[in-house]
């Protein structure tokens, strides 16, 4: 390719990017663009099938068959979303090996959000209500995206998410507002997890390496801070009606800002969290890679079903098939 020819391309990339317009997979595009949505999707694609273990763990311990029908659902629902993000990152010449096997081995990150353990029935509702609360804030943008296919899969991930943060609400509501050990349940869930929820943001705007870029790029349109003071002006009130507290005595309503201020995060514990010194790092990973092994003859009787499959589609009327 000439300098001409790659100065074009680039041009016509910028403005197709200026006028939001989607960039889809044929189209060209610098290779830190590319490179950026594959680790951006497949990150996105890990959390989701690594985000299903926490919950996973409560399936058979729900205290009716309403909670179980209703968990079995959302950890399967995590699961499609995995699959429809890792097909997106497909699109730009990965494959899905690939891509688990950088998981597998610690060469991808995932949220570090799943890194902290279930200890009562109570979590579940936590992580719906906040977890899930915070992805939803994350991602309802993501629809917006240049990146045709990763867009357009959060489309529906997002309506799916929306879903299971008002199943973790519910489930609170009817904790807060059942008897007093059931109230005090509820509101240690949400004491340990509200501040990892506001992590899985990101790091502060000043400190993160990628936010502005990805900006530029029209991947993101918020960035990190922005969101995370979305996602606490919209819980403080619905805390109240759940009739819990939020863990932070610095909350308050500042007039002047029009949002609430908050406390300092731990960010140490994020880094040290990330760097795999979390609660449950390597239990996740180690069930991750587990289940991945235990499953190869699935995955290779479902090629091989394919690849018949193919074949007869191809062999012509009246030729012999095995």
């Amino acid at each position: 390719m000439t300098a001409v020819t790659a100065d074009a391309y680039e041009a016509a990339f910028d403005a197709a990017v200026a006028a939001d317009e989607r960039i889809e997979p044929r189209d060209w595009m610098p290779d830190a663009y590319r490179a950026t949505l594959v680790r951006q999707m497949a990150q996105h694609a890990h959390s989701e099938i690594i985000g299903m273990q926490p919950e996973a763990n409560w399936i058979t311990r729900a205290p009716s068959l309403r909670r179980k029908a209703i968990l079995m659902a959302k950890v399967q629902d995590e699961a499609g979303h995995g699959l429809y993000l890792y097909s997106a990152a497909e699109t730009l010449g990965t494959s899905r090996d690939e891509l688990l096997d950088k998981l597998h081995t610690g060469r991808q990150k995932y949220s570090s959000i799943f890194n902290y353990p279930t200890l009562t029935w109570a979590d579940v509702g936590a992580i719906g209500w906040l977890v899930d609360g915070a992805a939803i804030t994350n991602q309802v943008p993501l629809c917006r995206c240049s990146y045709g296919p990763y867009a357009r899969a959060m489309v529906r991930v997002c309506k799916e998410e929306s879903f299971h943060q008002r199943q973790g609400y519910e489930l609170l509501l009817a904790l807060s507002r059942g008897t007093p050990e059931q109230h005090a349940m509820a509101q240690d869930a949400v004491d340990r997890w509200w501040w990892p929820s506001l992590m899985m943001f990101g790091p502060p705007d000043d400190a993160s390496a990628h936010s502005a870029q990805s900006m530029a790029w029209k991947i993101k349109r918020h960035s990190n801070d922005e969101l995370r003071q979305r996602f606490v002006d919209i819980c403080v009130p619905q805390a109240e009606s759940l009739g819990l507290t939020l863990p932070d005595p610095d909350l308050r309503w500042n007039e002047e800002r029009g949002h609430h201020d908050f406390g300092a995060i731990d960010w140490t514990e994020f880094h040290e969290v990330l760097k795999g010194n979390g609660p449950c790092n390597e239990q996740r990973i180690t069930q991750r890679r587990r289940a991945h092994e235990e499953g190869a003859w699935v995955r290779e009787a479902a090629a091989a079903y394919a690849e018949k499959h193919r074949t007869a589609q191809h062999t012509e009327p009246g030729e012999a098939t095995a």
